[in-house]
This record gives C-alpha cells, sequence and structure tokens, in this order.
C-alpha cells in the first residue's frame, strides 16, 4: 500500500453546517483527494447546491475522475445530473441493483458506468464494499491510508457496525482510522448509540464523524465517547492525512 500524505477529503453537501458561506442540504457528499484518481462520494440531493458550495469550495467539478453512489436515494443521487452536465467525463460507481431506468439514462448519455456487486478496488487504494444490505442495497468507501483504513459511508442501511466489521475483513486490517458520514441512528436510544459506540471501540475505530442522516443524538454521544478524537463533519468539512495520524 502506498502512503498518501496529501490524502484530502471535503464535505460538500451535507445537512450539517461546519464552514461558513456554504449552503446545507438533506444529503451527503464528498470529495477525496489523494489517491491516483479524485472521488466524488455520492453527490447529495440538489446540483445546484452541490455545483456552488465546490465553487465557493474552490473545486473544480472538471477535475473530478470518478464519482462513487453509494445508493439510489435522492439525497445521494440527486446532484448527479447537474454534476455530469459540466463534466461528462467521470466514470460513474454504482451498485448493480440501482434501477433499471437509472442505468439506462446513464448509458443514453454515454456516460462511462461500472456496477458493482462485490468488493472491488476503484483506484490505488479505494475500494468499495460491493453491495451490502437489502432495502436499500448500499455500498460503503473504503479509502487505505497507508497506516489505517478510512471508511466514509453515505447512509449505513446495511447498519453502520456490520459496515466496519466487513470492510475489516476486506482489507485485513485491525484499525480504522476514521468512520465518517451517515450512520442511519436517529431513532436509537441513548443506550443503544452508547453500546454502538462501544462496539467502535472494539473494532478498533480510532476517530469518529458521523454527520447527515445520524441524528443529533448519535452525534453528541459520539462526541462524549470520543472527546478530541470526535471530529465534527458538516459541508465544509476538511479533513487530511496529518489529522488522522
Amino acid at each position: 500500500m502506498v502512503h498518501m500524505k496529501k490524502l484530502n477529503i471535503t464535505v460538500v453537501f451535507d445537512n450539517n453546517s461546519f464552514r461558513p458561506g456554504l449552503t446545507t442540504g438533506w444529503g451527503f457528499s464528498c470529495l477525496v483527494k489523494g489517491p491516483e484518481k479524485t472521488i466524488l462520494f455520492d453527490t447529495g440531493g440538489d446540483g445546484t447546491v452541490l455545483l456552488t458550495n465546490m465553487k465557493e469550495l474552490g473545486i473544480d467539478p472538471a477535475g473530478i475522475d470518478a464519482v462513487v453512489l453509494s445508493h439510489a436515494h435522492r439525497d445521494h443521487v440527486g446532484g448527479l445530473e447537474e454534476l455530469l452536465a459540466v463534466n461528462p467525463a467521470v466514470t460513474v460507481f454504482l451498485p448493480r441493483s440501482f434501477p433499471a431506468p437509472f442505468k439506462s439514462r446513464l448509458r443514453q448519455a454515454e456516460i462511462g458506468t461500472t456496477e458493482i456487486d462485490r468488493f472491488a478496488p476503484i483506484g490505488d487504494n479505494v475500494y468499495t464494499t460491493g453491495e451490502m444490505g437489502g432495502d436499500p442495497i448500499e455500498q460503503s468507501l473504503l479509502v487505505h491510508s497507508g497506516t489505517g483504513i478510512i471508511v466514509i459511508t453515505g447512509c449505513a442501511h446495511p447498519g453502520i457496525v456490520k459496515i466496519l466489521t466487513t470492510a475489516k475483513k476486506q482489507l485485513q486490517t485491525e484499525q480504522i482510522f476514521l468512520a465518517m458520514g451517515g450512520f442511519h441512528l436517529p431513532e436509537k436510544s441513548p443506550e443503544e448509540l452508547r453500546a454502538i459506540a462501544a462496539a467502535f471501540r472494539r473494532l478498533g475505530v480510532r476517530r469518529v464523524g458521523p454527520c447527515h442522516c445520524s441524528g443529533d443524538t448519535a452525534r453528541s454521544i459520539f462526541a462524549e465517547e470520543y472527546g478530541d478524537r470526535y471530529i465534527e463533519v458538516g459541508v465544509g468539512q476538511e479533513i487530511d492525512q496529518n489529522e488522522l495520524e
């Protein structure tokens, strides 16, 4: 594995605010730079908001090589059409289970697509878990930083602990440097949330950054449980390799 010293993750769409001057919206999207490819994971729920935030953050959509979509819900794919209008050269990696009309529209627009069903590389040091769960089926993004892995989830519908357990097995690692994204925990009780945080620690998760659909209570409890190893994630947050060591 190559150590990616310049790894940078920027949240470009989220319903939580972090940096003033950016627009929030229900959904999630983040840009991963540092691997051989610049990857956009999910596209949020609104293309205008996505592109406006990118412009404010100094991100050129034309520099994106690949788009990885976690699942077919609108709040994760809603910005794709507007993104493709300004950069039709990207390759879109999407679960094989995506609706046929969605895949057909991409083919008709001559957009390069790769359908994912199992664990696979997206590029150097970047992988997908492959399809997990049932309704909806979802994939998560795994980044191998060289000294640990980063797991980025869209909504974690298959279960965040199950996703982290699977990621560790797939990449044969003892430690997860960071788990971030939507954890889908808004209906969990404080007791359940503390048990999930304990499971994170048993899995060797060093830092956490719940956002999007995680829920305010979950964010608060993870902040308590992880202290200075908790990362506040919202639109505009930038995480680089140095912060993870």
